[in-house]
């Protein structure tokens, strides 16, 4: 791809296309900038720049100790293969499933932290990174170019980054808002022509009946949700089989950290105009997206959608300014206290703190607002109850239980705010999985004493 193919209604002489055009180089070019013990942040989710990751594990015999930080990356992510923990160390915000099993075997490591919280780490400089490698659109008129499909994770990061080396590739699309990086703060571009990776939310191993518990679950969270509200909605089957039940609802808003093709058909029916927002109306307020190319189609140039970074999106203060603040999230387990563990199996590391604890405690000081934790009451296979008489041994508490208010399931809704041990164990017992409720109740009458 040459200069002239990125071009739209320039002169020849504009001094930004010259810049572009002398920073082009390859992928292998690019990432002789990294040297061992470097750090190196890496724009994540969808947005992946795979061409510059894969080059820079083609250097790996020159490399050592080279540090590795995003949150879930989707595609291939070949530095966390048994053998390359020599050369290459990923410290992990979030984890996917890519990266699960290297964290687990100590060929990787995971950093607990709200996403609030991550940007800030590069932004007051408690991680310094040297390199940024990022994936962007085309430049506009002017030479910026947009972080696209994930802006949140990186911008702050990679402002901050002594080097930026990007991907510029005519599939990312323009995403606005505060989401923009001009061509002068590149140091190496990349010039690409390949479809972005894709995240349809389907469960693979949903079958039949766990479709049906979904569905009830999602039927349960919208018949919370009132005209006017605005919504956060966490990754997973869940919180998109709530979008399903929205559709008779009126001027929804949304300020969530991420979104993915189940909130387009929201937005075109007008059932999604932000009208009734009481911070930034008429827009939809994300960080990321993690979907298909229908919504990648769908946000290009599209002003309805503001692209901000995390630490913005994510902010408990600014979320608690939309009145009627809705956060849907879900859970791995939650005892009869109501603490809830999102992010392990016992002591096994499973995804991350992600942004449920920042969106809880929004919407807990949102006028009107309901932090909802939504969980099947059972494991697929019925063999486990998820609400538990106590978490597993080394179980990691994400949100705890004075910061939990509602939790659904497909049973029913529990109301815990403000209430005795004893009151949450008997609502969480009545949402439980019927084949379970017999020895929740004989644990809670020798421990809680109901």
């Amino acid at each position: 791809m040459t200069v002239e193919e990125i071009k739209v209604g320039l002169t020849s002489n504009a001094p930004w296309v010259k810049k572009y055009n002398s920073r082009l180089v390859t992928a292998d070019e690019a990432v002789k900038i990294i040297k061992s013990n470097d750090k190196i942040i890496i724009q994540p989710g969808c947005a992946a720049p795979l061409e510059l990751i894969n080059a820079m594990v083609r250097r790996k015999d020159e490399l050592s100790n080279v540090e590795i930080f995003h949150i879930l990356v989707v595609g291939d992510i070949p530095y966390t293969k048994p053998g390359m923990e020599k050369h290459f160390k990923h410290k992990a915000f979030f984890i996917g499933a890519n990266s699960r099993t290297a964290i687990n075997e100590g060929r990787a490591e995971y950093i607990p932290i709200f996403l609030s919280e991550v940007t800030m780490l590069f932004k007051r400089g408690v991680i310094q990174a040297d390199v940024a490698m990022i994936h962007v659109s085309l430049p506009d008129e002017h030479g910026f170019c947009s972080y696209g499909i994930d802006v949140g994770n990186i911008k702050t990061p990679a402002e901050k980054a002594k080097c930026v080396i990007a991907q510029v590739n005519k599939h990312m699309p323009r995403s606005l808002g505060n989401s923009f990086i001009h061509v002068n703060k590149i140091d190496f571009i990349v010039a690409i022509d390949e479809p972005l990776k894709e995240l349809p939310q389907v469960d693979p191993d949903a079958t039949p009946e766990v479709i049906k518990i979904y569905d009830q679950i999602g039927k349960n969270v919208a018949e919370m949700i009132e005209d006017g509200s605005t919504l956060q909605m966490g990754i997973g089957a869940i919180p998109d089989a709530v979008l399903k039940y929205l559709h008779n609802k009126n001027d929804l808003g949304v300020h969530t950290e991420m979104f993915s093709d189940g909130l387009i058909n929201l937005v075109e029916e007008g059932v999604v105009n932000g009208e009734k927002k009481t911070l930034h109306p008429g827009k939809i307020i994300a960080g990321f997206v993690l979907g298909t190319k229908r919504s990648y189609n769908f946000i290009d140039n599209n002003p309805v959608f503001e692209f901000h970074p995390q630490e913005y999106v994510n902010d408990p203060f600014l979320i608690s300014k939309n009145n009627k603040m809705v956060a849907i999230n879900s859970a791995i387990e939650i005892d009869l206290t109501g603490q809830v563990c999102a992010d392990s199996i016992g002591t096994k590391f499973f995804s991350g703190i992600g942004g449920q604890v920042d969106f809880v405690r929004g919407a807990a000081h949102s006028e009107g607002g309901k932090p909802i934790i939504a969980l099947p009451s059972a494991t697929k296979d019925l063999k486990f109850s998820k609400i538990v008489p106590i978490l597993k041994p080394g179980a990691g508490v994400v949100t705890s239980r004075g910061d939990v208010h509602y939790v659904v399931t497909e049973y029913g809704v529990a109301y815990l705010f403000g209430k005795s041990i004893q009151e949450r164990v008997r609502a969480l017992i009545e949402i439980s999985h019927p084949d379970f409720r017999q020895g929740l109740t004989e644990f809670a009458k020798n421990t809680y004493h109901i």
